[in-house]
C-alpha cells in the first residue's frame, strides 16, 4: 500500500448545475468512494460549459493533484464540449475512436444511429476507454484525468468499473461525535484541541434535527490509535462543558 498522501481534484462541468436546475450528487459520491482507498479529494470546482473555463480548470487541477475526475458534458448534444476541451487542454488531437464507435454501433439499432450519438465516440487521441455498462457510451481517461458523464447512475457505474485499479494511499478514517451543545459553547476548547493535534483534521458542523440544535464533531486521520486518543479527548471536552455525547461512530470514510 502506498504510504504517501494521494490527492485528487474534482471538476463538475455543466450550466445546469450552476443555474440550480440540477442538484449535483456526484461530488459526495466520488469523495466518499475515493476516501475508501486513501485518495484525499483536496479541491472541487464547478464550471460552465465553456471551453476556456474547462481548459483552464483542467490544466490547473491535473497539474497539482495526483488525479482529476471530471463529470458532465460528454453526451450527444451541442453543449457537450468536455471531450474536445480535454483534448485542447492536453494539446492533442480529437477524432473518432474506433473502439468507442464500434461500441456505439453495436448498442444502437441501425435506424437509431445518429451523427449526434456518434459524436460521443469523438475522443482525445490516445484516450483510454472507461466501460459504461448502462448506456454504453464510454467515459475515458487521458493520463491522470478521468472523464465521466454527469448522470449519477451512469457515472457511478463507470466509476465502479475502474476505481479499484487506482493507486490509493492509507485509507482515511473518521470518528464522529454529536452533542446538543452549540458551536459557540465548544468553539474555544475545540480550537485548543485542534492546536494540540494539528495533524488531525477536526471539523465542527451545526445541525438541526427533530427540533433540536447541536453540533457534530468529526475527526479525520489515517492513524486509528491517534484518532482513538482524539475521540476520547472530544468526549471529555463535551462532558466538561456540561453536554452529553449523542453518538460515537468509528468508521472509515465511506
Amino acid at each position: 500500500m502506498n504510504k504517501r498522501q494521494i490527492t485528487a481534484g474534482i471538476l463538475i462541468i455543466g450550466n445546469e448545475v450552476l443555474s440550480g436546475r440540477t442538484k449535483d450528487v456526484n461530488l459526495q459520491y466520488l469523495t466518499l468512494k475515493l476516501g475508501e482507498i486513501g485518495i484525499q479529494v483536496s479541491e472541487a470546482r464547478v464550471v460552465l460549459d465553456e471551453e476556456d473555463k474547462i481548459i483552464s480548470a483542467v490544466n490547473h487541477l491535473r497539474s497539482v493533484y495526483d488525479y482529476l475526475f471530471t463529470t458532465g458534458g460528454i453526451g450527444p448534444t451541442h453543449d457537450d464540449i468536455t471531450s474536445l476541451s480535454i483534448a485542447k487542454a492536453f494539446g492533442i488531437g480529437h477524432e473518432k475512436h474506433p473502439e468507442a464507435e464500434a461500441i456505439l454501433r453495436s448498442y444502437y439499432k441501425i435506424g437509431d444511429i445518429t451523427e449526434a450519438r456518434l459524436r460521443m465516440a469523438e475522443l482525445p487521441v490516445g484516450a483510454h476507454l472507461l466501460y459504461n455498462p448502462v448506456s454504453h457510451a464510454p467515459g475515458f481517461c487521458v493520463e491522470n484525468v478521468y472523464v465521466l458523464p454527469g448522470v449519477p447512475k451512469i457515472m457511478q457505474a463507470i466509476f465502479e468499473g475502474f476505481y479499484n485499479n487506482l493507486t490509493g494511499g492509507v485509507p482515511i478514517l473518521s470518528y464522529s461525535i454529536s452533542t446538543l451543545l452549540g458551536e459557540g459553547i465548544i468553539g474555544t476548547d475545540l480550537g485548543v484541541l485542534q492546536l494540540k493535534h494539528p495533524e488531525v483534521s477536526i471539523g465542527s458542523y451545526p445541525f438541526l434535527k427533530d427540533g433540536k440544535t447541536g453540533t457534530s464533531l468529526v475527526a479525520r486521520h489515517t492513524d486509528q490509535v491517534l484518532l482513538e486518543q482524539v475521540k476520547n479527548e472530544l468526549q471529555s471536552l463535551i462532558v466538561k462543558l456540561g453536554g452529553d455525547v449523542l453518538s460515537d461512530l468509528n468508521n472509515s470514510e465511506t
